[in-house]
């Protein structure tokens, strides 16, 4: 049965999205090099930042909306992504980001059971690991699809998911149920049917946390993780899963922060700074065309190591598109512009990057922005779940991942 399943995923793979998404023709290079002339080149490195648009605190939700205004004036900032609140505080948000926008923002979730595991009056799809054990990976394709359907409702044009990392160490603090599970050809099959749910429906899906984040012990929100394995080893396990996304053209990779000796010695360089992971294992090896992400840059597995900015530099030299919130943008911005005008990367190379990102908002539809309708926002985000239900998953409220 394994061996039917994953036959049949590699022969429905198309290889055609990252290529859609990222697609080069007379409009779209035309809108894009429109768009890039008129980005100064403090704006040209904000193109490339992901902000941070709330957080929890001990008020409750807090919003920056004041703060991701300010940076839209005075940097163009690239793209937002949304936390917590209600899907009404969300849209009304998006709206006025948008209008405010000289260039039209990506915006992205963090949605790995649909808008629910972020939004507070939207039911939440379950876990992957819970989807893994129905044994269809029709319901993760229709999972998938339906998220698409949530996200295209709400101006939303990225999720952060499917979680692609196999689940292969009980002792693992983050991972755990956000993995479809310990098999690497399952994680390829229902990885693949959500990521394909997502985008047949106009949605960027986002494959993480590459090179595979399964087997650790530390969370990397506080520490660097380390794994001691060869490559032959992470070949045959962690990066099977990826090598199969990318052959189905997933739109974008979600970098982590890892440790592997194996894939770049030098001391406490995550995989999300390393050339070796991101420009030649990721993109020069595996052949992946689309976009890359960094994992949260605000997270202590680079931030320990390389504070004020440098994480930021590192990352666009290894090879990233996006920065996932880096902090203080200004900072962040003059540390990008003081690494170039040491050579330590180009100009060209930064413009590269904001073309890549550039055809990417034309293709998503971004090359006009459309004001988001409030009305029967929160029914319409949950229309769909109960059919779900009905073909054996149970929607459900998941406060436990509102992270």
């Amino acid at each position: 049965m394994k061996k039917l399943i994953i036959i049949a995923f590699l022969l429905s793979s198309t290889g055609l999205y990252a290529q859609r998404f990222l697609e080069v023709t007379p409009q779209s290079q035309h809108w894009a090099d429109s768009t890039l002339k008129k980005l100064s080149r403090r704006q040209k490195i904000a193109q490339l930042m992901v902000i941070r648009t709330s957080t929890r605190s001990t008020k409750g939700v807090e919003f920056f909306e004041k703060d991701v205004l300010r940076y839209i004036r005075k940097y163009n900032i690239g793209s937002v992504c949304l936390f917590q609140g209600t899907s009404l505080q969300q849209a009304l948000l998006i709206n006025t980001l948008q209008q405010k926008a000289k260039t039209p923002l990506m915006v992205c979730v963090d949605g790995e059971t649909g808008l629910g595991m972020r939004f507070s009056d939207v039911i939440s799809f379950p876990d992957q690991l819970t989807i893994g054990a129905v044994q269809d990976p029709a319901i993760a394709y229709k999972t998938g699809q339906t998220i698409a359907a949530q996200c295209k409702r709400i101006g939303i044009q990225v999720d952060y998911a499917p979680v692609v990392d196999i689940n292969n160490n009980p002792a693992n603090p983050v991972i755990n149920f956000r993995s479809f599970g310990e098999d690497k050809y399952k994680v390829a099959s229902f990885g693949g049917s959500i990521m394909r749910g997502m985008q047949d429906n106009g949605i960027m899906a986002c494959a993480k946390h590459f090179p595979g984040h399964g087997d650790v012990s530390v969370d990397s929100h506080l520490d660097l993780p380390v794994i001691m394995k060869s490559f032959a080893q992470l070949d045959e396990l962690e990066l099977f899963p990826f090598k199969a996304l990318i052959r189905e053209g997933v739109g974008s990779v979600m970098v982590a922060h890892l440790y592997i000796p194996a894939i770049d010695s030098t001391a406490n360089r995550a995989t999300s700074l390393s050339p070796n992971n991101v420009n030649k294992l990721l993109r020069h090896d595996l052949g992946f065309k689309g976009l890359t992400f960094t994992d949260a840059l605000e997270m202590k597995g680079v931030a320990k190591y390389f504070p004020k900015g440098e994480a930021s530099v590192l990352s666009l030299i290894a090879g990233n598109d996006m920065l996932c919130l880096p902090g203080d943008v200004e900072e962040n911005i003059e540390k990008v512009r003081k690494s170039i005008r040491r050579k330590r990367q180009s100009w060209d190379d930064i413009d590269q990057k904001v073309n890549r990102v550039l055809l990417a908002k034309y293709n998503l539809g971004l090359s006009q922005v459309h004001k988001i309708d409030t009305i029967s926002l929160a029914a319409d985000l949950n229309a769909h779940t109960t059919a779900l239900k009905k073909r054996g998953i149970c929607p459900c409220i998941n406060p436990t991942a509102k992270r």
